[in-house]
């Protein structure tokens, strides 16, 4: 008898601590559901990354990395039919939205790679760069992502740059852009050009340094153990287009 009164004594305290902790755990959840509301708040503004097969991996997550954590700014992709785009590497990326239903997108940036051969030729891409850019805070590309912009009208009467070592193909596309070979990146009013495929990080990172300062600019780097060549006239692959 003295047993089961022990165990009945025993059962009740252990019923009596779990309904504690069940409360405890239900007021750390919605504490921590409140937080993650907090953290997780739509930003205002959005980075448009435009995507298509065949674009250059690193021209797109080099700048992703740096752009990522901008307290104003959402980072979404977007092509012409949503669904998938393959990379030069074969990477596969989800577009958050096609081109019938993406928002307008306060900055706007365009890679390079192979694919942009086609895209020079694609009248639906410049029909939508065009569309967006009318009302874009920064216009950006990197690598041969300048000559669809280019071939769209978009940079005609502004310095730019592009891929050195696609330089001849790239500036054929327009006699209009004043085209910049000795440039890691350009700024010329509100776009921002850069040189090929890495020159898009230290691109990315000069525009944080625009919109947030030198400092922030340098801790993103820091954060990304990326050592950033944070001046734009320091191109180690410049040529001479003469």
């Amino acid at each position: 008898m003295k047993n089961n009164r022990f165990t009945r004594r025993n059962i009740l305290g252990l019923a009596t601590a779990l309904s504690s902790f069940a409360l405890t755990s239900t007021q750390t959840f919605a504490e921590i559901s409140s937080h993650s509301d907090i953290v997780l708040s739509p930003k205002p503004k959005k980075i448009g990354i435009v995507l298509f097969n065949g674009f250059e991996t690193l021209d797109v997550f080099g700048p992703v990395q740096m752009w990522g954590k901008l307290k104003d700014y959402e980072i979404v992709t977007v092509c012409q039919n949503g669904g998938i785009a393959r990379s030069s590497q074969g990477l596969d990326t989800v577009c958050r939205y096609s081109f019938v239903d993406a928002p307008q997108f306060e900055i706007l940036m365009i890679p390079g790679g192979g694919g942009t051969r086609k895209e020079v030729n694609n009248t639906v891409m410049l029909d939508f760069l065009r569309h967006q850019n009318r009302a874009t805070e920064w216009t950006t590309s990197v690598c041969t992502g300048a000559a669809v912009l280019a071939r769209a009208g978009i940079l005609d009467n502004h310095r730019a740059t592009t891929n050195k070592n696609a330089w001849v193909w790239a500036t054929s596309n327009s006699k209009s852009v004043k085209w910049q070979p000795h440039a890691r990146w350009v700024f010329d009013g509100k776009y921002v050009t850069s040189s090929g495929v890495s020159a898009g990080t230290d691109m990315a990172l000069a525009l944080v340094k625009q919109l947030y300062g030198q400092e922030i600019a340098q801790q993103t780097a820091r954060l990304a153990e990326y050592v950033w060549n944070g001046d734009p006239t320091n191109d180690p692959f410049a040529i001479d287009s003469k």
